[in-house]
């Protein structure tokens, strides 16, 4: 009996370097899609999307039958597990995600156990989508990281994040008990999306920016240090990607502190802060700027060469510095997977 491949991406995440790499792109199934947009339209709304594992699996695998990504990402939001802590949230058209009132640190506390039963459907979307997926393609699972996600929750929206700095700064205890509850609610969360079919986890620390070295270490590295421990003593193996977008230069602590098997790099990064995370025996993601993938054209082809030749002679998988905007062209996304692939 034939072996099945492995999937490009996995080999590039215990050190193999190619050529041409392998390719996904953050928000690859969305709104850039028509047919994503016309599977929105049966939902009563965007959580009620999320949790529906068969349009969620749709919308899925939607991306892998028009470009030949080497993954797909489960369709979900960062922001389901405060919903399954307890906090009320919603998304208001056109302006974004909204929450409730802030609850108590002992009220949250008390829904960890129950909030994983309440993300189940997210395993059901995951395995719907592995058994249907080539098996040379790779499932990549998620969750917000703790600090991105506390940021809405103690703002109650998307923001400069500059009140949840001040948070940061003057009630730090009530903090770091919100960040704990958060690890220990999306330590469960992952190992439920390994256990049903993800391959690869990634801790998405989508405002990691503007933060002091001190409070990066505190409210990002040690709680990604911590996730990533308490989902290996459950017994779980499948490799981690970590971004902490916007970091900049911390990039390279979180690079050397967090034991990820790939940093994701976001638009700044310089094709030697790559190289250096590289030497250190890890893979690298990223970093096409997202608004040059909406622009196209021969500018968007010679960043994509330069990325390629830069990064590939190390463990590389491309994707973009932030997700796929919703204005993109489609032809622009074949045009780049395209010249990435080679198909």
């Amino acid at each position: 009996m034939t072996e099945a491949p492995r999937p490009k991406l996995l080999r590039t995440l215990t050190g193999e370097a190619f050529e041409r790499p392998p390719v996904w792109f953050m928000r690859q199934a969305g709104r850039s899609l028509p047919e994503y947009r016309e599977l929105r339209t049966r939902a009563k709304d965007f959580l009620a999307f999320c949790y529906d594992p068969e349009m969620a699996a749709e919308a899925t695998l939607q991306p892998m039958r028009r470009f030949p990504f080497d993954a797909a990402i489960v369709f979900a939001d960062i922001l389901l597990i405060p919903q399954a802590l307890g906090q009320e949230v919603w998304f208001e058209a056109g302006e974004g995600p909204r929450l409730g009132p802030l609850p108590e640190v002992a009220a949250l506390a008390g829904e960890i156990e129950a909030s994983t039963g309440r993300l189940a459907s997210i395993g059901e979307t995951l395995s719907r989508v592995r058994s249907a997926l080539e098996p040379e393609r790779a499932l990549i699972g998620f969750a917000g990281a703790p600090w991105t996600v506390a940021t809405y929750m103690i703002e109650g929206r998307g923001s400069d994040r500059s009140g949840a700095r001040a948070f940061a700064y003057s009630q730090p205890e009530r903090l770091d008990q919100i960040l704990e509850v958060l690890v220990e609610a999306t330590a469960r969360y992952l190992v439920l999306q390994a256990r049903s079919g993800a391959q690869v986890l990634k801790l998405f620390e989508s405002w990691a920016e503007g933060l002091a070295e001190d409070v990066f270490q505190r409210v990002v590295v040690k709680p990604h240090q911590e996730i990533i421990r308490r989902v290996r003593a459950a017994g779980v193996d499948a490799p981690f990607i970590g971004f902490p977008r916007g970091a900049g230069a911390l990039v390279d602590i979180y690079a050397d502190a967090v034991p990820v098997q790939a940093v994701g790099l976001d638009t700044q990064a310089s094709l030697a802060q790559g190289r250096r995370i590289q030497a250190g025996g890890k893979a690298i993601q990223g970093a096409l700027d997202n608004l040059l993938l909406r622009e196209g054209g021969s500018a968007m082809d010679a960043r994509i060469d330069a990325l390629i030749e830069g990064w590939s002679p190390g463990p590389y998988i491309f994707n973009l510095g932030h997700g796929v905007l919703p204005d993109t062209p489609v032809a622009h996304i074949e045009r780049a997977v395209r010249r990435i692939t080679g198909k």
